[in-house]
Formats: structure tokens, C-alpha cells, sequence
């Protein structure tokens, strides 16, 4: 251990009604049985000089040996994912900078175009390894909104079942979902948003019976395993754009679910030298409405946007961060507030700056980036640069997280630049491929049976 020498980190509900768990039950078991999301106990502190200089490999297992051990072969996990087929470029997540104190952090180099092949990739060795030494068998059931379900697929082509939102997603994330042949990818198409995928999901693992016997894990951000693997860009990009560890960097960060952003703040409390945290919100502003007014208020009718992986009203890992500023107690009646009246009022941390992007902002975004640097950026990158320089201050040194390619929003590139954006020649003809998927009803008792047919 790098840091405080503590014993072993215990994994506890937000939700405080169910008994705290070691990594391998937090990590099978994704929600606690309460409900609640697992979250360790204490965060755990770093020496972050030591960390400079160090491999991406090297790097992530001295973070994630901070949460993770119980798993003897951690380092031969981690430097599978991060040193294999799956990432070329030996940096993992590049550092470019566009103009000094504005850099672009690369996240999106993975098997799948998209941030979330980062922690993905090592989620699917860390199954893997605890599923053959312990004999136990798992059925993956996920809710994307765009990017998780193929990274999730590709990483794990095993045993998912995935539920996306029927006509929600670009062509391009259709295609890499829908056209994986391999008989135990269950696709499913819900009729409705992202959101109501995501209670979908809790409504099955509610259910502790049906989730006991059809072995039922997640791969979802709500699986603490994806927040410790995100954690470590966050290091990386600060280490490739400072000099010195008095520096202090802002990194901004378009959020949907609350996963990516949450990393960071974990990273902030570890010890990471972060002056702010700029959440970049599109149309479904309920995130950015939080931090400017402390209301959280769900709302109802998601708007279908251009930055489709953020058309989210409800983001899950949110009580996680409610947790980290109040207590188990308040998490629970906040969100008995949030079931019956839609919404709560919680003073926001400091930590936090936010604003909102619209399609025409993202679309000048995209031609100004283009004109200026030669860059192409996705429409969520391009909603993270706009947030990010509006509420940055002068001289402060940013970091925008790039979460995809432009490849897979080609829609809003021609739109913006009046060109086709580059993809790789293994993904040329995606949209031709045959695809599997099956349309289903928005109904909780539906998924489980497909899940007890396909089992």
C-alpha cells in the first residue's frame, strides 16, 4: 500500500442497511442490497509525487491497489488491459495541448472509440480472473445510453444482456451493440430513455431472489470497479500537464450519469492537487441545476439531443457524492423525497462549477476547435470545451476530457464541418453489418424473461 497503511477498505451502502462487503462482493454484486451504492468506507490518501513519472500501467495498479486487495494477480490484470491489443498508443489516455493551459485529455483510444474501454477493459480481466478461480458464473445485465454496452460488450463478451433506449443512440453506437454476433449478447431495445433503462436495471436487482439465482452482476458505473479504474486518468492527465506537484489543474467534464465526473472528485479527495471540477451539462440540465441552485429535480421527459450519451435526468452516481456530503441517514430520506416529489434541495460542495451546452453551441464548438487547432472533437468533448473555458479563470490551467472519437457522431461533424470525420479501416463498413436486437416493452417483469430464457 502507497499510502496511509490502513487496513484493508470495506465497501458500505450510501444507503447504511446493508452489511459492509469486501471488493469481490462489491464488485459481483454492483448494487448493495439495500439499494444504495457500495462506496469505501474512507478514501484513501496518496503521496502524489511519488506517482509522477510513472507508466499508465504502473500507475493505475498503485491507484487501484489503494481499493482492490483481495485479488492477488491485480498487476498481471491491469497490465493485460492496459499494455495489450486493446489500447496502441502506450500512453493510454494521450495528453495534447492545444495552446498552454488548455489540453485535451485522449480517453477515447480503446477497442470501442469511447472513454469507458478504459475502465471496461480491466472490469472484464478482474471477472474473468474472480469467475475462474472461484467456479462462479455471471449474468451481466447493463443500461447504456450510447457508449457502455459496446465497450461493456467488447470487453466481456461472455454473458451481457444490455438494455439501451429504442432510437436514442447514433448509427455508429447501434451498429457496434447490435452487429456483435456472439450468441450470449442479449440486446435489448427498451421503448423509452436511458433512464427508464437504469430503473429497469435497479427494478431486476431489487428483486434478491431472481438476482441470487440468475448470478446477476453490473458493469454499469454504479459498479465501484469502473470509478476506481476512472480514477487514475485523472492522475495521468495531471501529471502530463504540470511540471511541478505545487501546480494545480480544473478538468472539464461532460456528465450524464455523474460516473466520469465523480472519478475526479474521488481523485480530489485522494489528494489530487484539482482546483475544480466544470460539469458540462447538455439539454438535460438537471446536473448543472444542482450546482448552481442546490435543486435536484428529475424531470420527466428526457430531451433527445446531439450529445445522445448525456440524455440522462437521473444520474446514479450522484448519491454517491450526496453520500460524501451528508450521511447514510439523510442519503435515504433524500431519496424518499426524490420518489415521491421528483426533487430535493441539498446545498452543493464547493468543489463544483457547471454550465450548459446546447446543439448550436456544440456545433460552433466543433468549427472552432477545427479552426483553431486542427482538432476534431465529438459533440460531448465539444460540450466539455465550451463549459470548461466559460467557467474557467484566466491563467488557470484546463483539462477537457475527450469521451469519444468523431467518428461516432458523424451526423453533427458533417453538420459543423462539412466532412466525414476518420475512423479506423476495421470499422469502415460497421453500419453494413447485420444486427441483433429485440424491442421490448419499458417492464421490469419483460427483461426477466428474457434473462430466464437466455440462461
Amino acid at each position: 500500500m502507497i499510502g496511509s497503511y490502513l487496513p484493508a477498505v470495506r465497501f458500505v451502502s450510501t444507503r447504511n442497511a446493508a452489511p459492509a462487503a469486501s471488493l469481490g462482493t462489491a464488485l459481483f454484486d454492483g448494487l448493495a442490497p439495500d439499494g444504495g451504492l457500495y462506496v469505501p468506507e474512507r478514501i484513501p490518501q496518496v503521496h502524489v509525487p511519488s506517482l509522477r513519472g510513472l507508466s499508465y500501467p504502473e500507475l493505475a495498479f498503485r491507484i487501484l491497489s489503494e481499493f482492490i486487495d483481495d485479488l492477488p494477480d491485480l498487476r498481471k490484470l491491469v497490465f493485460a488491459a492496459y499494455k495489450g491489443e486493446a489500447f496502441p498508443d502506450p500512453d493510454v489516455a494521450p495528453l495534447r495541448t492545444l495552446e498552454p493551459g488548455l489540453h485535451l485529455l485522449g480517453l477515447s483510444h480503446g477497442p470501442t472509440l469511447a472513454f469507458k474501454d478504459i475502465a471496461l477493459q480491466l472490469l472484464g480481466g478482474l471477472f474473468e480472473n474472480v469467475l475462474s478461480t472461484t467456479g462462479r458464473k455471471l449474468n451481466i445485465l447493463g443500461a447504456t445510453s450510447g457508449d457502455t454496452g459496446s465497450a461493456a460488450e467488447y470487453a466481456m463478451r461472455g454473458r451481457p444482456g444490455m438494455l439501451s433506449p429504442h432510437g436514442r443512440m447514433s448509427e455508429f453506437q447501434r451498429a457496434q451493440m447490435y452487429s456483435l454476433q456472439e450468441p450470449n449478447i442479449h440486446n435489448l431495445a427498451v421503448k423509452g430513455v436511458f433512464d427508464d433503462c437504469q430503473d429497469l436495471v435497479k427494478q431486476v436487482n431489487a428483486d434478491a431472489e431472481f438476482k441470487r439465482r440468475y448470478s446477476l452482476g453490473a458493469v454499469n458505473s454504479i459498479n465501484w470497479a469502473r470509478i476506481a479504474a476512472q480514477v487514475v486518468y485523472y492522475f495521468k492527465g495531471y501529471y502530463a500537464a504540470t511540471r511541478s506537484n505545487d501546480e494545480q489543474v480544473s478538468f472539464a467534464v461532460p456528465s450524464g450519469n455523474f460516473g466520469n465526473i465523480y472519478a475526479g472528485y474521488v481523485a480530489l479527495r485522494m489528494g489530487l492537487p484539482v482546483k475544480r471540477l466544470i460539469l458540462a451539462s447538455n439539454e438535460n440540465n438537471v446536473l448543472d441545476e444542482y450546482f448552481r441552485t442546490g435543486r435536484y429535480a428529475v424531470r420527466r421527459a428526457v430531451v433527445e439531443t446531439s450529445s445522445p450519451s448525456m440524455d440522462i435526468s437521473k444520474a446514479s452516481n450522484f448519491e454517491r457524492y450526496v453520500w460524501h456530503l451528508t450521511n447514510a441517514d439523510t442519503v435515504r430520506e433524500l431519496w424518499r423525497q426524490l420518489d415521491a416529489r421528483g426533487e430535493f434541495t441539498l446545498p452543493p460542495g464547493t468543489e463544483f462549477a457547471s454550465g450548459m451546452s446546447t446543439h448550436a453551441d456544440r456545433v460552433s464548438t466543433i468549427r472552432w476547435v477545427y479552426s483553431q487547432y486542427g482538432v476534431m472533437v465529438d459533440p460531448h468533448t465539444a460540450d466539455g470545451i465550451k463549459v470548461g473555458l466559460e467557467k474557467a479563470t484566466p491563467g488557470e490551467p484546463l483539462i477537457c476530457l475527450e469521451t469519444a472519437l468523431p467518428a461516432k457522431f458523424a451526423a453533427t461533424i458533417r453538420e459543423a464541418l462539412g466532412r466525414e470525420p476518420s475512423r479506423p479501416a476495421a470499422l469502415a463498413n460497421l453500419e453494413q453489418l447485420p444486427q441483433r436486437f429485440e424491442v421490448i416493452e419499458r417492464d421490469a417483469e419483460a427483461v426477466k424473461a428474457k434473462i430466464r430464457n437466455a440462461a
